[in-house]
Parts: C-alpha cells; structure tokens; sequence
C-alpha cells in the first residue's frame, strides 16, 4: 500500500505526468521568434516541398517514434481502454528518451476496430520517423502490426511480440554455449502462444530452432494442427505430437521458455527435463516458477525470469529503445526479424565485454568483473547458415533504406553494405551498456545500473550462476 501511495504522488507532483515538450532551438527573443515561426519556418517547408527527404535534416521528424495503443491489453490490467492506459504510454516515452534519446508522443485511441486503427496510424505517417505498437489485445493486435508494417515507409515494431523475445534470444545464446548444446539440437517448449509467445516463437525459428524440435503450449494444451481454435498466429507453429499436455511435452526437453502465466511450471516437471536444462520464466509479475524454488530444485539448473529483483532478469528494456535508435539511425524503412537477431546478438555479446566504468561508479565504486569464459566457442548453427550479423541483416533490405541527403543509406544492398551508418547502428548495439549506465546514473540510477549489472554479469556468461547469484 506504501509502495501505491508513493507511485501516485510520483506521478501528481510536482506537475502531473511524466513527459513534456522542450524546444531544442533558443527562442527567447523577437528574432528567435520569428525564426521558429513565420516567416523562418517556410524556408525550410518550401526545401521540404521539393526534396522531402531534406524533412530530416530540418525537423525532429527523424528522432521521433509515436507510442500507440487502445488499452486493450495493459500489463497486469487488461483491458482498461485509452485514458487509463496513458500512464503505462508515457513511462514508454521516458524510456525512449532516458535511455535512447529518443522524442516521443504517446498517443492513445479510442477504438477497438482494427480497421479504424490502422487507417488512423496510416494517416499520421508524415509526422513520426517509427511507429511503437503497445498494449494491443490479441489477436488484433498482431493483425494491426502485420498491416502497417507491409504499409508503411517507416519501421513499426511491436513492443509487446518482440522486446522480450529479443533479450530472451540473447539470453539463449549464451546459456547454450555455457551447457554446450547447440541451438539446431535442443528441444525447446514454449508455454504461451499470445503475443509475446508468438515473437519468441518466431525468433526461435530463426535464430535455428527446427519446426520438429519446438513444442508450443497454451491454456488448452500443445498447439496441434488439429485444434480448431486456433489463431493464424499460431498456426505456423501448430505441431502434431503425442506429448498433449505440457508435463508431459517436458520430459527430456532442454529449453522451456514460458510467456504465459504465474505457477503453471512445477518443480516435478523441471526435474524431469534433460540434463543442464534452462528455464526462462517470464511471465509478470508472477512468473511460472518462482526463481528460488527453481534454482533450489536442481543443482544443473540455468534460470531466468522477468523481473529485475533476481538475477537473470530477461527485461525488454534491454532491447527497444537501442532497436529504435538504430533503426531511426539509418533511416530504415522496416525493423526486420533479421535485424532483430542482429540486436540479440549485439546484446548476447555485449554481457561478455569488460563492464564499463560507468557501472562501477553507479554503485559507488565497487568493481565488477566477468566470470571466466565458457569452455569452447558457441556453435549455433551449421556453418552453411551462419547467424545473420546486421552488416548481413541490413544487407537482405534492398530497397528498404529510404535515400536521403548527405550520404545517407542508399537503396542497393551493395551500398548498404557500405554506408557508414550500418557502422553508426553497430556502434548503437554495441553502446547499450554505457548508454543504459550513463542513464542509470540519473533518477533511474538504481534501477536501469541494477538492470545493466544483472546483464552484464548474470545475462552475459547468462546465468552463470547457476548455485547463487554473482
């Protein structure tokens, strides 16, 4: 009750919400007036007329992402519609901006028809340089998703479908090479087939997951292709098997990765998994198993959940606002899946770098180091198909990257390859960690640098910990 009496009063005072708008120019005298408004502001507007792509060298278009939602699916809510969904909407938008430097508008509709949705959506295109879908009850939602992100010149991205399922690829890597299993030999089962299910659904395929060795589950037991409930989402991953409920689709697994709700992991069907298995609890707030029961259940056990008081904490705020930072970056037209594997292994990757000192300073100068490296190099996939790097990933978007002035991104695969700002979006990745503890060292201190800490030490060797944490 204390915590919900200061959650409120954080969010009244000293002025209500979370998020305002400051111009980025002076604008204090007459002249400075008159040069953001008329008559200075149709100079730039007449260049913008005849080149539109010089919109992004004279307004904030480029550095802008609109957050949307009709409050059909709000986290541990439901469906609370528009007005009360904002809060979550502009905790995004402090987000983006804290952690990615990012301008947001939060934007908030009031309608439940896909149509409607997407039209709406459509129309504000010129304003925004991404569009973050957020908080939308499925399956509407996945089908408002596929439509604008085959519409669009801009990238949209599902915040729910695929930020989780980012971090938790990444997690995989390496909680893999610390067990040595590869990804293309592991049995894996996934307890929930909704929103967030399906975005680890799809990031498992593709990061190597054979269709015969992934096992989904929901509330009515295994996704088969007999069932005739099911959503076309769920239908690519729809598998005939004997093993119809998920005790017994766990026998011998090495994987279980749950999106779907508290307590539907027992300790008994943990301990009937293969050797060294890894458990991703992700659900919230109550995950499928609790962390400690788990980790006491077995001494082979890698675990993780989704929340930030244990170790091995799979957040999503690990993974979207550097997605978008980049994307925005080149100027892209469309946030791939490739390019999603891409940021899993920057951040996969990332765990395993010297922790910065940014980190150290957050906690008052203790020093952090990495636990010893695992004993052989990850073998994730055959070499035949090697896991797509963003060079690669950007490489498999000809005619996806809008052209524009001064050297920007052009349309071909060869100059993509090229271009200094793939080199700018690695380098994006490649900073999650200092950009997340220089932001940690402000009001977010302890929260975000607890969070880089659990990723660089428990996410990274992942979960080395697998008796104690760090």
């Amino acid at each position: 009750m204390a915590y919900d009496k200061e959650a409120l009063e954080y969010h009244r005072l000293p002025r209500p919400g979370k998020v305002s708008v400051v111009p980025t120019k002076p604008c204090l005298s007459p002249r400075e007036i008159r040069l953001a408004y008329l008559p200075g502001a149709s100079f730039p507007a007449r260049e913008i007329s005849s080149d539109p792509g010089a919109v992004f060298r004279y307004t904030s278009r480029g550095n802008l992402v609109g957050v949307l939602t009709n409050g059909t699916a709000v986290p541990g809510l439901g469906n609370v519609g528009p007005i009360a969904a904002k809060p979550m909407q502009e905790g995004m938008a402090v987000l983006f901006k804290r952690l990615a430097d990012i301008d947001v508008f939060d934007l908030e509709l009031e309608t439940t028809d896909p149509d409607r949705f997407v039209e709406t959506v459509m129309m504000l295109e010129p304003t925004f340089g991404g569009i973050n879908l957020k908080d939308i009850a499925a399956p509407a939602g996945l089908h408002i998703y596929d439509r604008l992100a085959d519409s669009m010149n801009i990238p949209v991205f599902h915040e729910n479908l695929y930020s989780t399922a980012v971090v938790a690829m990444a997690a995989l890597i390496n909680a893999l090479d610390l067990v040595e299993k590869r990804i293309t030999e592991v049995q894996v089962v996934l307890c929930g087939a909704g929103t967030v299910g399906t975005g680890c659904a799809r990031l498992l395929r593709r990061l190597g997951v054979p269709a015969e060795n992934l096992l989904v589950y929901d509330v009515r037991g295994s996704i088969d292709p007999d069932r005739d409930d099911l959503l076309d989402h769920q239908r690519p991953f729809a598998r005939s098997h004997p093993a119809r409920s998920l005790a017994e689709g766990l026998k011998g697994a090495d994987v279980f990765l749950g999106a779907s709700a508290g307590g539907v992991l027992t300790l008994e069907m943990i301990r009937s998994m293969g050797r060294y298995p890894v458990v991703f609890a992700l659900a919230t707030p109550e995950p499928e198993v609790d962390y400690e029961a788990a980790h006491g259940s077995r001494r082979d056990l890698i675990v993780a959940t989704g929340l930030g008081q244990y170790p091995n904490a799979v957040l999503d705020v690990l993974s979207f606002p550097y997605i978008f930072r980049g994307a925005l970056d080149v100027q892209a037209t469309r946030i791939t899946e490739d390019m999603l594997l891409a940021a899993a292994r920057a951040l996969a990757g990332l765990a395993r770098e010297e922790v910065v000192e940014e980190v150290d300073r957050a906690y008052g100068g203790e020093r952090f180091s990495l636990p010893p490296t695992p004993r052989r190099p990850p073998t994730l996939i055959p070499p035949s198909r090697p896991l797509p790097t963003l060079t690669s990933a950007m490489k498999w978007l000809p005619g996806r990257l809008r052209p524009a002035a001064a050297g920007w991104a052009q349309t071909s695969a060869a100059t993509a390859r090229q271009t200094p700002n793939t080199a700018q979006v690695h380098k994006c990745f490649g900073g999650m960690g200092k950009r997340l503890a220089l932001w940690g060292t402000n009001y977010l201190r302890i929260t975000w640098a607890e969070c880089q800490r659990k990723l660089t030490i428990s996410l990274g060797t992942v979960l080395v910990a697998r008796d104690g944490p760090p």
